[in-house]
């Protein structure tokens, strides 16, 4: 990163004297508030963007555009980032808090995207070599990330009070709800992007210990597999019972338009089914409704919407036998990611090993319940107020089963390590 690149120096600042603290004035650089501020601002008008323009689209889908103004369409495609940042809306009294984490995951990439930018423009920000050397402290990076993040709250904050305004008072956002996700996604996405852009991501890591390096590396295949296996746990399940699937719609009189529709709901929501895969799998289950139970170890259920997701909902009862060996693949997946990753990382003793499988398994079940507890929330009024995974217990199982797995695998790898070496 060009901060960080020594200088030439004269006679004087190399003996230590007439050298100024701080980076050399550079002509014609922007400031550090304009760029991070503006970064942020950029990334929540980006999102914003796109889900109105899914809103347009939509609009005209549903009856070619006869009824209403593409405006309604961009309104509501603002509102849908809203509830994507984790807002929740109350429509007549009735709370509807689940996040579509899919909209959510649209928020996170642009944030990211514009963060790394935002981290290369300000790079040559903050001071320079010399003046680390001299102990001089770098504020860039927890600077521009606050910024971006002012930026992107301003924004935010200013269309909640605008949709909720041109809505009418049957309508309402939790203002608070958004600012708290928002800086979620802000300062833990966007400031590990402006840490990577800026190149001090870089250097912070050399300076890790190798422990937890290594622990992140595995934390993150082993999370980043499981997901891939429950997304294919849910799409397999769904194409079983397709026909269900496709009932619902026949029932709804639906057109092209609104099958298309119905795609998009599901997309913005497809990242939710997957933690309930992973739930399932991991044991514990979900509800879909309050008194109703979704596990290997039996399902009940209750009337629910006419809506085609809950087509790959098991059938009510005891499931087979061999549902239960479901249980043993959280292990399995976890045992197999941890091999994978360890085999770039050096291990010569079995202590070694032992640490970084455990802290990667460990910290990839932490990551996984925080991601599960978004997941659920209302979808209706009644009974329909508890649809979530049960969080606490799947944390639980996560942890065992990640946690023992990635011991073992830390084991093997430094044994398979150590038997080539020898």
């Amino acid at each position: 990163m060009t901060s960080l690149l020594p200088r030439p120096t004269s006679g004087a600042a190399r003996s230590g004297r007439g050298r100024p603290h701080g980076p050399a004035p550079a002509p014609g650089r922007r400031p550090l508030a304009l760029l991070a501020a503006g970064g942020g601002a950029a990334a929540a008008l980006l999102t914003m963007l796109l889900t109105g323009s899914l809103g347009v689209i939509g609009w005209f889908l549903t009856d070619s555009g006869s009824h209403g103004t593409a405006g309604d369409g961009l309104r509501a495609g603002a509102q849908a980032w809203l509830v994507g940042l984790g807002s929740g809306v109350h429509v007549q009294g009735v709370a509807l808090t689940l996040v579509p984490l899919g909209v959510t995951v649209l928020s996170a990439v642009t944030i990211a995207r514009l963060g790394h930018r935002v981290g290369e423009a300000c790079s040559g920000h903050g001071p320079d070599a010399d003046a680390l050397a001299d102990g001089e402290r770098d504020w860039t990076v927890p600077v521009a990330a606050g910024l971006f993040t002012l930026g992107y709250l301003v924004v935010a904050v200013i269309t909640a009070s605008t949709a909720s305004r041109f809505a009418g008072t049957d309508l309402g956002f939790d203002v608070a709800r958004i600012v708290l996700l928002g800086l979620l996604l802000c300062l833990g996405i966007g400031g590990t992007a402006i840490a990577v852009g800026s190149g001090r991501a870089a250097v912070w890591a050399a300076a890790a210990p190798p422990a937890l390096r290594a622990s992140a590396l595995v934390a993150r295949s082993v999370l980043r597999t499981w997901l891939l296996v429950a997304l294919l746990a849910f799409v397999a399940a769904f194409a079983l019972d397709v026909r269900t699937a496709a009932n619902i719609m026949s029932q709804l009189h639906t057109g092209p338009g609104d099958v298309v529709l119905m795609l998009g709901l599901g997309a913005a929501v497809l990242p939710n089914a997957v933690l309930f895969s992973s739930a399932y799998m991991l044991g514990p289950g979900f509800t879909v409704g309050t008194g109703t139970l979704v596990a290997p170890s039996g399902v009940v259920l209750g009337p629910l919407p006419m809506l085609p997701i809950f087509a790959a909902l098991p059938d009510v009862g005891t499931p087979p036998a061999w549902v239960a060996g479901l249980l043993g693949v959280p292990a399995l997946v976890a045992f197999v990611a941890t091999l994978r990753a360890l085999r770039r990382v050096p291990l010569a003793r079995y202590e070694e090993g032992a640490v970084r499988g455990l802290g990667g398994g460990l910290l990839a079940a932490l990551a996984l319940g925080v991601l599960t507890a978004f997941a659920g929330g209302a979808i209706g009024p009644g009974r329909m107020r508890d649809v979530a995974p049960h969080v606490g217990d799947a944390l639980l199982h996560a942890i065992v089963s990640f946690g023992l797995a990635g011991l073992l695998a830390g084991l093997i790898a430094t044994w398979w390590q150590r038997r080539q070496a020898a």
